[in-house]
């Protein structure tokens, strides 16, 4: 079936974020099979061999992004794909490539954990772990879809910003966006913005795969390119040999966490519902933002001036929005599918202004509509 925006299909969410990568041009996979991810490994394995990319099923997920990193910096747009287990041991590759300022993409069906938790399963439960799960000081971005299409729509954004920031991104799924299916109406090819990451000028005298020179970050030569250039997760300098030289360390570190909080304003992306004359506010993301949405008309129905607050961004988190309606509300409510995750970040935003109230689930299943209604009427007291 076709529109006039382009084809319509019928698609899972895993299905959408690996249709959405191959539109942004990765011609790359790494991966390792894990539930409830392995439809876009799938997808993936039968499409780039198809477009002249490459698909390496590796031996664990450790080893899948230490090859992500390495085609990245061979010039590829590289991705994985994996969940809660995999993710974990994801972790130390993905510091090296926050601290080498590799481009590469990781998207995260989150399931219950922890462990192996409950493998066919939902939950929210990877969000601290997507923002602080490496050591050290670095910064990352992270995208929630809620719906079919934006897996899509976020895929993409993924890569433009993983290649324009010189930086890991996440999408952030889960469970039930990632199997559950709705009809998508695809762009037409060649609508969408594609950024390609910045290269050196030919004929530089003295290339520095670390050095700003006037923007924000260095351009990237591949390698097997024009430039020979040194990579090491060691603290480096601006040609990327380790330095213990106090000011160029500080400056690396201030560099990588800079480069994307700085920006956090200008990444921030919500969607609002009734948030123009909100008492309440409900914040969420993902796949609860759906039910917090029936639970926004239901309370409306029984007199409770309630606004949703959707996060499309989780990291960097921006907190203007919440700032903005935050003197005019009398309760937030965060419902989230753990004990309290993105709420820490809504209480350090408001600064006490409002009261914010914590509503989370971890048995596995997703919240209904009105679990969170109810919720709500008992924190006001009706």
């Amino acid at each position: 079936m076709t529109s006039e925006k382009g084809k319509v299909m019928v698609l899972q969410g895993n299905e959408a974020a690996a249709i959405g990568a191959l539109a942004a041009g990765v011609d790359f996979f790494a991966g390792y099979p894990i539930t409830p991810s392995s439809e876009i490994a799938e997808l993936m394995s039968r499409s780039l061999p198809l477009l002249d990319g490459r698909f390496i099923q590796m031996e664990d997920e450790i080893a899948s992004m230490a090859a992500v990193v390495g085609a990245s910096l061979g010039g590829a747009r590289a991705m994985t794909a994996t969940s809660g287990p995999g993710f974990s041991l994801m972790q130390e590759h993905l510091g090296f490539a926050c601290l080498a300022e590799v481009p590469c993409v990781v998207v995260n069906v989150q399931r219950a954990g922890p462990s192996t938790g409950l493998p066919t399963q939902s939950a929210q439960g990877d969000v601290q772990q997507t923002r602080w799960g490496t050591h050290g000081d670095h910064s990352i971005i992270a995208l929630a879809p809620s719906t079919v299409r934006e897996c899509f729509e976020m895929t993409i954004d993924c890569v433009n910003l993983a290649e324009f920031y010189r930086t890991p991104t996440v999408l952030l799924s889960d469970e039930v966006i990632g199997h559950m299916r709705e009809s998508v109406c695809f762009p037409q090819a060649g609508t969408f913005k594609l950024e390609s990451r910045a290269v050196p000028t030919e004929g530089l005298p003295d290339y520095c795969p670390f050095e700003e020179c006037g923007e924000f970050v260095a351009p990237l030569s591949p390698y097997g390119g024009e430039y020979r250039f040194h990579v090491t997760g060691l603290t480096h300098d601006a040609h990327g040999f380790p330095t213990m030289v106090p000011h160029e360390v500080d400056h690396k570190i201030r560099h990588i966490v800079g480069k994307i909080e700085d920006r956090a304003d200008d990444l921030a992306r919500h969607e609002e519902l009734a948030t123009e004359d909100a008492d309440v506010l409900l914040f969420a993301y993902g796949s609860t933002a759906r039910v917090a949405k029936a639970s926004v008309r239901a309370l409306r129905k029984k007199g409770i001036k309630a606004g949703l607050l959707r996060a499309k961004t989780i990291w960097p988190f921006s907190g203007k929005r919440l700032n903005e309606l935050a003197d005019r509300l009398d309760l937030i409510v965060v419902p989230e599918m753990n004990l309290g995750q993105i709420v820490l970040e809504v209480e350090r935003a408001v600064r006490g202004r409002v009261p914010v109230h914590r509503f989370g689930r971890v048995d596995g299943r997703l919240f209904e509509p009105d679990q969170i209604t109810d919720f709500v009427l008992r924190e006001v007291g009706r």
